[in-house]
């Protein structure tokens, strides 16, 4: 991303208000904001990592005082030692403003119908949608997860007309809509998905089986939450709220800034956050940024559809293996489904790979081709073979969160 005099005033005041908490001043020990003068210059500076959140734990990343804070969240990815981040009321009401734009991008009106699963509580995502639905005027429907059958049952008589929700969530959802033979009863008409990768087979899916349109929606605890940046009808990459956060795409290796265009880390600096601004976080969301105007209008920049995270990658005999990599071998093939799952176990001294499927075929003979097709096309693809195996569909298991689809047994 471009960094203008404008923008460059904007990331030094940050990185003051930024340095009145303690975290930030031990973190950029010895350096000042009026240090920064140039790109250059604030590319040197160090980023911040999950883990130095996890270390500020409890309410060490403050940077106001606390009779400011109205409200903490966690990362709901987070494991052992929780990330806490404050909040002040203009970073409430900062996040549901961003919150409204996504939904008006999405083309969503004060007489839309908003169906809200993800979860509440510690979690951003359910409040995020309620309040960002609320300030559009639009009707807020604040589910949460679970109860698959009262969810249905609140979509019929609510007649919900936008679904927002997890991909692992909205495939149940669907499924379970087709399977009871319900689906003229719906009223959806788009659906907002985020918090988990997903790939185009299972975007197919659920858009056929709702009839609905589709819009990634982007973000994450530690910056606001989601509804930090989402896609537009044009369906080319998402677009980022630039006068809220700054980004960088780095090579997750060497943390130096790619070259234009370059697949990449998404770093993210905060310019208006008070509670818990962040400069140079890694997200370890892997992108890329989109360059030119976008069909739709919009100024505000994009980056492409996420296709992982940094650290979310395994190894198998030597070999680097990312879940949109498997996500592109399975779409390529025809009578595979978009659900699956690996399973990586550790036996007689070396490593075995086991690929799940699910495929609608029921003939033994075809089903066995099915899966030599699997292992070849995966071999071509990613540069080793696996054990496939195909299971029928819906015999993998479905999530009303987020679903895991890589087990590691190794370690």
């Amino acid at each position: 991303m471009d960094m203008t005099e404008a923008m460059l005033a904007k990331i030094k005041a940050s990185m003051a208000h930024a340095m009145e908490g303690a975290f930030y001043r031990k973190h950029f020990h010895g350096i000042h904001p009026e240090d920064i003068q140039t790109r250059a210059d604030f590319q040197k500076l160090p980023f911040t990592e999950k883990e130095d959140l996890r270390e500020a734990y409890p309410l060490g990343l403050l940077a106001v005082g606390e009779a400011e804070i109205v409200r903490i969240h966690s990362s709901s990815g987070t494991t052992g030692t929780p990330v806490i981040i404050p909040y002040t009321q203009k970073d409430v009401d900062d996040w549901a403003v961003m919150f409204a734009r996504c939904y008006k991008t999405a083309g969503v009106t004060p007489l839309d119908r908003v169906h809200i699963t993800p979860g509440y509580g510690l979690w951003t995502a359910g409040i995020g949608f309620q309040r960002g639905a609320e300030l559009l005027g639009a009707l807020a429907i604040p589910m949460g997860p679970g109860n698959t059958d009262k969810q249905i049952k609140m979509m019929i008589d609510l007649q919900s007309t936008v679904l927002c929700a997890t991909s692992s969530y909205a495939l149940l959802l669907a499924e379970e809509i087709e399977k009871r033979g319900l689906r003229d009863r719906i009223a959806l008409k788009k659906s907002l998905i985020g918090s988990e990768r997903w790939g185009e087979k299972m975007r197919a899916r659920i858009a056929a089986e709702l009839g609905v349109e589709l819009y990634d929606i982007y973000g994450l605890t530690e910056i606001y939450g989601p509804g930090i940046g989402i896609s537009c009808k044009h369906a080319c990459g998402m677009h980022l709220w630039t006068d809220y956060l700054y980004y960088e795409i780095i090579n997750p290796k060497t943390g130096a800034v790619q070259t234009e265009g370059e697949t990449g880390e998404l770093v993210i600096t905060t310019l208006q956050k008070e509670g818990a601004p962040l400069i140079r976080y890694r997200t370890h969301d892997l992108t890329r940024e989109l360059f030119g105007p976008c069909p739709c209008g919009r100024e505000f920049p994009r980056i492409d559809t996420l296709i992982g995270r940094s650290d979310d990658m395994v190894k198998v005999k030597g070999t680097i293996i990312y879940p949109s990599q498997v996500d592109e071998v399975l779409a390529a093939i025809k009578e595979v489904s978009s659900e699956y799952q690996i399973i990586i176990d550790h036996l007689n001294g070396r490593d075995i790979l086991n690929l799940l499927f699910e495929t609608a075929l029921h003939d033994k003979a075809a089903i066995k081709t099915l899966e030599k097709t699997v292992e070849g096309a995966f071999k071509e693809r990613i540069g080793l073979t696996p054990h496939a195996k195909a299971v029928g569909m819906g015999e993998l298991p479905r999530s009303e969160k987020k679903s895991t689809r890589i087990f590691d047994n190794r370690y």
